[in-house]
């Protein structure tokens, strides 16, 4: 009884420090990437952004004054950015195609700071981030506009399904607490992943999946070691996917060409749960948001994958840069 005792006590604390190593890993990168945004923030940065945004709007189908909207995506995240939007276009008569469009653009063009930060960490250069994720989003977003507008759909107007309710602007007190709040529970999500994918191991299901798995993986030109993380962050977010991606590039279980394929990948189409509910809830067409989103990134990810030298090229540019 009392080795069993022991076995499950190691087992606990090995998987306690295995969290808290990915959580430490994590903190170096958000808490610094968070300070930065907030401080854009109250100097007006966002607003300056969506000024140089607008005339890309409409290019894209959108009013100009949406620019301020996908500004906010770029800089702070989705709740933030579905705000501004509410405040601006409360007197715009939106067709579904425009909500759509916006949707798209902002699901793969946000938290771009700390995203950025994280996904840099786990070996994607600042540069390829801001071309794949500010640059995929616009194309992503032309494509669908191009296409809606060609066969005459949804031109419908929109009927927002749910709206939040919008309150006074956070204090900076106010602002802290919610950062600390969601910090912690990072690492309770952290925690319950990897007893999940010790469990899921344990179990024999690991390969199945991994099996599930192995023809879109292929396509995508990444190993089946990247299966875990790129499930992970397909549904849960990048920062999750990116925090375990890291852990296993440092253990050696990833090559730097399956963690930087994968991270392209995740970088176009992350937490599809959450993040597509809350577009979706807005009004947009979920082909639009989910199911070409996911084809965009596939595509494009095979594309990088089987471009001839470009990951080799990205391992040096970030040898390069590393001090």
């Amino acid at each position: 009884m009392q080795i069993k005792i022991h076995h499950l006590w190691a087992w606990v604390t090995h998987l306690l420090q295995d969290a808290l190593r990915v959580y430490l890993t994590l903190l170096k990168i958000l808490i610094p990437a968070l300070l930065i945004v907030k401080a854009l923030e109250l100097l007006g940065v966002i607003g300056w952004l969506g000024t140089v945004l607008a005339p890309l709007m409409s290019i894209l189908g959108l009013p100009e004054q949406l620019g301020v909207v996908w500004a906010a995506a770029l800089f702070t995240n989705l709740y933030t950015a579905i705000a501004v939007f509410l405040q601006v276009a409360g007197d715009m008569h939106l067709s579904v195609e425009q909500v759509t469009v916006l949707g798209a653009l902002m699901l793969v063009g946000h938290s771009i700071p700390v995203e950025g930060a994280v996904a840099k960490c786990a070996g994607v250069p600042w540069w390829a981030t801001l071309v794949l994720r500010v640059g995929g989003a616009l194309l992503l977003a032309w494509l669908l506009h191009c296409f809606y507008s060609y066969f005459g759909l949804l031109q419908a107007p929109v009927a927002l399904v749910w709206q939040p309710s919008l309150s006074t602007a956070p204090t900076l007190s106010s602002w802290a607490i919610a950062q600390l709040e969601t910090l912690a529970l990072i690492f309770v999500i952290i925690l319950a992943l990897i007893v999940l994918l010790k469990l899921l191991k344990k179990l024999g299901l690991e390969r199945w999946i991994h099996l599930g798995l192995l023809p879109l993986l292929k396509l995508l030109g990444i190993g089946r070691s990247a299966a875990n993380v790129t499930v992970i962050g397909f549904t849960l977010g990048l920062s999750y996917g990116a925090g375990l991606l890291i852990r296993d590039v440092q253990n050696g279980v990833l090559s730097k060409r399956d963690s930087t394929l994968a991270l392209c990948f995740l970088g176009l189409c992350h937490s599809v749960i959450e993040d597509t509910l809350l577009i979706l809830m807005l009004g947009a067409d979920i082909a639009g948001i989910l199911w070409a989103r996911l084809l965009f990134a596939v595509i494009v990810t095979a594309m990088i994958a089987r471009w001839p030298g470009l990951i080799a090229r990205l391992d040096e540019r970030k040898r390069q840069q590393t001090p």
